[in-house]
């Protein structure tokens, strides 16, 4: 099963797919992540990767789905793959579109994390994270521990992203909402779009998103 997450920054679309990548065996291709890999791999793609972020210049459309053919390619993967952060735009919905059906693969869901903006903006600036495995934490509903110590992996580095505030949070989900919320509506004529509630508890989250893959 192929699957995009969407909703604004926030919203829990990593915390969802890992989730489903430990419940499914699906992986989880975060378009960050893909690039920082790609920087360090040696291949031609991660030079040319390394080349453009070292020139300070945005990575092309091009690149990245190049990036995720050569994910695409690999076959152990049978849980499928889950697009976490693109596409972003319609070009890029168009993109990944031409190059699923290239490869043979087709897309099964989008799921749309709904969310109320003022609840999200309380919900972000009160999150962290561990620094060491990546567990998201939230001081009002699930704080640091008080040992100082991940319950995932023991780790002692909590952080917090620079720009997790109110006024640049403000200017990402206005960036979203220009560029990213159109593909609600393609994708809903699609007929491929399924809605959940975002602000439920993660497992509520979790159930409902569980339910509209069936």
């Amino acid at each position: 099963m192929n699957i995009i997450l969407l909703g604004p920054p926030g919203a829990g679309k990593g915390t969802q797919a890992r989730i489903l990548v430990d419940e499914r065996d699906m992986v989880q291709l975060s378009t960050g992540d893909m690039l920082r890999a790609a920087r360090t791999s040696g291949t031609a793609m991660g030079k040319k990767v390394a080349d453009v972020m070292d020139r300070g210049e945005l990575v092309t459309d091009e690149i990245v789905i190049g990036l995720i053919r050569e994910q695409l390619e690999d076959t152990s993967h049978a849980g499928g793959f889950i697009f976490d952060g693109f596409p972003r735009t319609l070009a890029q919905a168009d993109a990944l579109g031409a190059l699923l059906a290239d490869m043979g693969h087709k897309l099964d869901c989008v799921i749309e994390m709904q969310v109320d903006d003022d609840a999200l903006v309380a919900r972000i600036t009160a999150r962290s994270t561990c620094g060491n495995c990546g567990e998201v934490y939230n001081d009002a509903t699930k704080p640091w521990p008080a040992d100082g110590k991940c319950s995932n992996c023991g780790g002692t580095d909590q952080t917090r992203r620079a720009d997790d505030n109110e006024e640049s949070l403000k200017t990402r989900l206005l960036a979203y909402y220009k560029q990213t919320s159109p593909l609600i509506g393609y994708y809903y004529a699609k007929g491929d779009l399924k809605s959940v509630d975002g602000l439920g508890s993660m497992e509520a989250v979790a159930a409902a998103i569980k339910g509209a893959l069936g």
